[in-house]
């Protein structure tokens, strides 16, 4: 093939869709004219390849298709706007319509650690079953406090983002058992309990609240979303409504698993304000304005862009074209 004459005809073809596709507004002519000179280039391109790969001809014509391929077909989302997107839409919605679940599950852990706080302070003998008097006092004065300080701040940040994505993963992974979260939240609340109760029964109850208080704010409300969101889809299964059973289970899937994305960044904040904040030498009340803060400033957070976008009709799923079709159902 004689390439300098195959270039002499052809070029300005090329030349011709290279402006159309840097056009911001065509005509229907002009679309049209567009996708066919796409076709020729695309032929000529294949052309060149098998008869004469020249590779600077290569180059200059496997640019021009591929612009003009997304030209015509369009291209994907940025992805920095996609996570804007989560940021700002679809995470704060997911959470707003799981809020009763995770309000559920806030006040059934406060109960139970409540109850078993009580329970342990108020009777010597059950203190006595989880360890001697010398291991409870080692404890209370020691233990709790040390577990905040006797590591380097970042790497017990790391260590306590993984502990707590592990406990939101499981709220997740065990989310359609419904009986998996609650477990999960019971073993929770006897832990927070206990600890609770054996640090009252020594007058160590002010040093319990003050070392927990900063990070647990987020933390638990973390676990709490999580587990609301795995509960959601648990009762999605149990009453899906007007939508089929595979359906509803899809959707509040699909949304929990764009809430426990958004937890990865909460936990780690969590994780930070446990590390470095509860540990300091800051006053107690600067430590914990330092944690009511930071829930507060998630939970106005969520309220602000997830309520609207909620009311809005976002549920926290895959945008429609990626989430496919579904049947049409009254109700």
């Amino acid at each position: 093939m004689d390439l300098d004459a195959f270039v002499a005809v052809h070029s300005a073809d090329w030349d011709r869709l290279d402006r159309l596709t840097k056009r911001r507004r065509l005509s229907g002519a002009e679309v049209d004219e567009m996708v066919l000179l796409y076709q020729r280039a695309a032929t000529h391109l294949s052309v060149v390849r098998s008869f004469s790969p020249d590779a600077g001809l290569v180059a200059r014509l496997s640019g021009t298709v591929a612009r003009a391929r997304t030209a015509i077909s369009g291209g994907n989302e940025p992805l920095l706007r996609e996570f804007a997107r989560m940021a700002a839409v679809s995470f704060p919605a997911a959470v707003y319509r799981s809020r009763w679940w995770a309000l559920g599950a806030t006040a059934g852990t406060v109960l139970v650690s409540f109850v078993v706080a009580v329970w342990v302070a108020a009777n010597p003998e059950v203190q006595a079953a989880f360890g001697t008097e010398q291991q409870i006092q080692q404890l209370v004065n020691n233990d709790f406090e040390n577990y905040y300080s006797e590591n380097a701040a970042s790497g017990f940040a790391v260590q306590v983002w993984t502990n707590n994505a592990w406990v939101a993963a499981l709220c997740f992974v065990l989310g359609i058992t419904g009986i998996g979260v609650v477990w999960v939240l019971a073993q929770n609340a006897l832990n927070l309990g206990l600890t609770a109760g054996l640090m009252a029964a020594n007058d160590r109850l002010g040093l319990f609240f003050g070392l927990i208080t900063p990070h647990g704010l987020l933390e638990l409300t973390a676990v709490f979303v999580a587990a609301g969101a795995g509960l959601k889809v648990f009762w999605a299964w149990v009453d899906p409504g007007a939508r089929t059973r595979a359906r509803a289970v899809g959707e509040e899937g699909r949304a929990m698993v764009t809430i426990a994305i958004g937890l990865v960044v909460v936990l780690l904040v969590s994780g930070v304000v446990e590390a470095f904040v509860t540990p300091s030498p800051l006053p107690t009340w600067a430590r914990i304005a330092i944690g009511f803060v930071v829930w507060a400033v998630f939970v106005g957070y969520i309220w602000r862009f997830g309520k609207p976008a909620a009311q809005a009709g976002e549920t926290g799923d895959l945008a429609a074209e990626l989430a496919g079709d579904v049947r049409p159902v009254a109700g």
